[in-house]
């Protein structure tokens, strides 16, 4: 069997995140040094949440990964696979978010709503970026962020977050052993520092494309499999401009190189669109359940045209963005 070990150069045709300035922040946490000199020691993201300090009754956030959600554009739009490409609604391993904020109205600008989180950064790398390895990856319901109630109180139309890393099981074609089951591992955020990654259980990763360990823009990808006992990996960096970012609030634009997501909040009590109303007073947790749209969202260039994903004859990713978020409570 090939084994095919190269760097992506898709042409981009959707938004992208490219800069971390585009991001608004509360000041993170950061780390700073040059040539390993201060620079994060941690070797692999937490797997756990610990929350904010505070106490009484929460504001929760857990993820939903759901493949019949309508799959979206870039400005909110339902859209079809691009021609000549094809795509699969890949099997959720976890997610982890850079950035949250709630939004009270169409015209809040980004920044100006109520930021909740962002996570920690280093200029190890040389400019900043996301520090991959103390970014919280969950699975499915699980807790991803929770802030008191009391801290946050207000009325709030719009989330906005910011997705910056996902792994997720895919089918792949083999010509040795027909289809079999290939892991990727994609990097959303704007800039992430990244020296090694789990990609499917034990199985290491350390960057190739892009520069090696280190930086690496929005679009990196590493991908493993393993055909009778032998494990393949590849990676690669996808064209600036190749990630799908979904914003459907055309009164408050999401800057040019921003990797912020957005959705309108959705009452499940009432069944509709309904801004989340939160006074500070509950006696209850309330839950949000982000719910992302993998509706076909792992998308490649097609070469065999048979609705197969085959890296081995030289199909690789040209978009792997989440396809619409909708927050409900």
């Amino acid at each position: 069997m090939k084994q095919l070990f190269f760097l992506l150069t898709a042409v981009g045709i959707l938004t992208s995140c490219t800069k971390k300035n585009e991001d608004p922040a509360p000041t993170p946490t950061s780390t700073t040094g040059a040539s390993g000199n201060g620079c994060p020691t941690c070797t692999f993201p937490d797997t756990v949440f610990t929350p904010s300090s505070g106490s009484g009754p929460r504001l929760i956030f857990k993820f939903k990964f759901d493949s019949t959600q309508v799959r979206l554009n870039n400005i909110g739009q339902p859209t079809v696979v691009a021609p000549g490409n094809a795509a699969y609604s890949p099997k959720f391993n976890g997610m982890s978010a850079h950035y949250i904020e709630l939004a009270p109205a169409d015209l809040t600008p980004l920044g100006s709503g109520k930021v909740l989180y962002r996570a920690e950064e280093t200029n190890c790398g040389g400019s900043d970026a996301i520090t991959f390895c103390k970014s919280v990856v969950v699975k499915e319901n699980e807790v991803f962020y929770s802030v008191p109630l009391s801290q946050v109180a207000g009325t709030y139309k719009w989330l906005r977050v910011s997705l910056a890393y996902q792994n997720y099981d895919i089918p792949v074609r083999n010509s040795s052993v027909g289809t079999i089951n290939g892991t990727i591992a994609s990097f959303l955020g704007f800039n992430t520092y990244v020296t090694k990654y789990k990609v499917k259980g034990n199985a290491v990763m350390t960057p190739t494309a892009g520069g090696g360990p280190g930086n690496h823009p929005q679009g990196y990808w590493g991908f493993y499999t393993n055909v009778l006992g032998v494990p393949i990996k590849l990676d690669g960096q996808n064209a600036a401009g190749a990630t799908t970012v979904v914003n459907p609030n055309p009164s408050s634009p999401i800057p040019a190189g921003s990797c912020v997501v957005t959705g309108e909040f959705f009452s499940t009590a009432a069944g509709l669109k309904q801004p989340l109303a939160i006074t500070g007073n509950e006696t209850q947790d309330i839950i949000i359940t982000v719910s992302l749209s993998t509706n076909k969202s792992f998308e490649w260039k097609e070469l065999s045209a048979d609705g197969l994903f085959e890296p081995e004859i030289g199909e690789l990713p040209v978009d792997m963005g989440i396809r619409g978020m909708i927050p409900k409570y």
